[in-house]
């Protein structure tokens, strides 16, 4: 299972201290961090090579970071912590490139993790690598002589390319230092505020506002030359805010954000008028009803199609799931066939910064395997032409194209970074609900279904599950052809599988929108971005959500005693709204 896009808090804290890293300029090497650490790296490898096996690639990682966290509900700092670490990993590769430690599913015994003192002290830095490096051969040396063994004794792989790929080595120094200015005591209290807002709704039963700011420095040197040193910052906000309705399904809407520095977060005044937003979000869904398991035409906003396209096609574009003989491989066969309609084109560019203002989650320079980032079009109007990739080859594809990824502490894979969608087949959102209503009309479904926001989702990669998909929207609106509202619906997540889902597009809107998130797979949490434009499907498939048992509180909240309790409150409210972008 590959979960993707959570906006949770323990995202929150992994990608304020994993964030993509920041432009490099003209080397110095004068950094006495990377000195002790290419010291120690050139002991190493030669005192190593005179093991049996010996191995034949290291390399020394280490991320140095300072930041904050902030967390409050109700109106309170419930955590709050300055955060320094230095935190390093050895990573090892016994054998040769055709044949090493980490072949299958012996990835883990290619890295050793520890912590650093947070002073540059050579001495003591070096000890450390010593101690990681010696307890990292032992665990990669017995996993080559597994891996030989199996591979003697098992039926032949399909995918017979080797498990590492020669790389140019880079070597890039930036010796400036990149800071998030923020003050503490400010954000502390902006995080009280901001979920004390929540209070004057009794429908919120629960709230939390999660702050996060970092700076870091990032540092990889490896036994085939390259020598990185790399700064980043990175703010981010999330508000996240629930409630249960009568039927005891759990309501949830989330909104965060995030900048190179805490400047480029909302002010106060927009942020108040997000929490007012999501509140009465809330109410609606509180009072919305239950949406029935459909199969019939529906639109996508931008944002919602973004999430899809992450989900259902860009995990399945990740070079090494093509040669897992556990992944069901969905398009390793097909480069150079047709698997999305011929007016759509997908791109991945980590080195994009920005698009129309907003700053993109899933930008960097380098991957954590030390490649330079490339712009990779994956599919080329409808046809597939690239794969995601890493430092593992696969059939066709025997290098990197810079999308080695990792959180610290896991292997890098190829990962997603910026997953662009562009169409040439476009028409202006209104044109695009006119042609939603045709298509209604057309299907003879009493109603089509509008995904206006979205929560996030998962997909289902493994060959022993189904090639399935599920993406869990929010804000969901039956549009009806006879030209009554828009009648906002919950309950309801959107599944299926790739191949058929991904043909049912038949056309989309002219605006690019953008979803920040966290993904999460085999190489841990990294921040991606996914920008596309509005969809209309000629069929997408829904399934009820799983309710809950639990009833709302019988009791009013602290400060509405006098009120009407929150259930009768929501069975008064209306159950029908505009849907945001019904009439773009």
């Amino acid at each position: 299972m590959r979960r993707s896009l959570s906006w949770f808090l323990l995202s929150v804290v992994v990608a304020a201290i994993s964030f993509p890293l920041a432009a490099l300029s003209t080397p110095s090497a004068q950094d006495p961090l990377l000195l002790a650490m290419q010291a120690e790296l050139a002991r190493a490898t030669k005192a190593l090579a005179k093991s049996d096996p010996p191995p034949y690639y290291l390399t020394y990682a280490v991320t140095k970071s300072d930041g904050a966290i902030a967390v409050a509900s109700s109106g309170a700092l419930i955590f709050s912590i300055t955060v320094r670490a230095s935190h390093a990993d050895v990573i090892m590769r016994v054998g040769s490139l055709a044949l090493d430690n980490t072949h299958g599913q012996s990835r883990p015994s290619g890295i050793s993790s520890g912590l650093l003192p947070l002073a540059d002290d050579p001495d003591a830095v070096s000890r450390i690598l010593w101690q990681l490096t010696d307890m990292e051969y032992q665990k990669a040396s017995a996993a080559f002589l597994n891996v030989k063994t199996q591979t003697a004794v098992r039926s032949e792989e399909e995918d017979k390319s080797p498990d590492f790929s020669n790389e140019a080595p880079q070597i890039r120094e930036d010796d400036s230092t990149i800071r998030v200015a923020f003050d503490r005591k400010d954000w502390d209290a902006r995080t009280r505020k901001i979920s004390a807002d929540f209070l004057k709704y009794p429908e919120v039963y629960s709230s939390v506002v999660s702050f996060a700011a970092s700076n870091q420095r990032s540092y990889l040197a490896t036994s085939d030359g390259t020598a990185l040193i790399r700064p980043a910052g990175i703010s981010r906000l999330v508000i996240q805010a629930e409630t249960r309705a009568d039927d005891g399904m759990e309501l949830m809407r989330v909104e965060s954000f995030q900048g190179a520095t805490v400047d480029q977060l909302p002010t106060d005044a927009q942020l108040s008028a997000v929490t007012q937003k999501m509140a009465a979000d809330l109410k609606a869904l509180r009072a919305a009803p239950v949406a029935e398991p459909f199969a019939g035409p529906a639109m996508l906003s931008g944002r919602a199609a973004a999430v899809f396209f992450h989900e259902v096609l860009g995990h399945r574009l990740e070079g090494h799931r093509q040669r897992d003989e556990n992944e069901g491989q969905t398009f390793t066969k097909k480069v150079g066939q047709l698997v999305l309609p011929s007016f759509l084109t997908v791109t991945d560019d980590p080195t994009m910064k920005t698009l129309n203002g907003i700053t993109l989650a899933g930008s960097y320079d380098f991957d954590d395997e030390g490649v330079p980032a490339q712009r990779v079009v994956a599919v080329d109007n409808g046809i597939l032409k690239n794969f995601l990739m890493s430092r593992m080859p696969i059939t066709g594809f025997s290098q990197s194209n810079g999308h080695g990824r990792r959180q610290a502490g896991l292997m890098p894979t190829g990962r997603q970074g910026n997953l662009i969608v562009t169409s040439t087949k476009s028409v202006s959102e209104s044109e695009l609900r006119a042609k939603f209503i045709e298509e209604i009309k057309k299907s003879g479904k009493p109603y089509g279904l509008y995904f206006d926001d979205i929560q996030g989702g998962f997909t289902l990669t493994q060959r022993s599950l189904p090639q399935a998909f599920q993406v869990i929207p929010v804000m969901v609106y039956r549009v009806y052809p006879d030209g009554r509202p828009d009648e906002l619906v919950r309950g309801v997540d959107i599944v299926g599988t790739p191949l058929l889902s991904l043909n049912n597009i038949i056309l989309t809107g002219d605006t690019l929108r953008v979803f920040n998130g966290v993904c999460g797979a085999e190489s841990g949490q990294v921040p991606v971005a996914a920008v596309a434009p509005a969809m209309l499907f000629s069929e997408i498939e829904v399934q009820k959500r799983r309710r809950g048992t639990e009833r709302p509180p019988i009791l009013p909240p602290p400060g509405f005693e006098s009120a009407a309790s929150p259930a009768s409150s929501a069975a008064a409210a209306p159950a029908t709204a505009a849907a945001p972008g019904a009439k773009p």
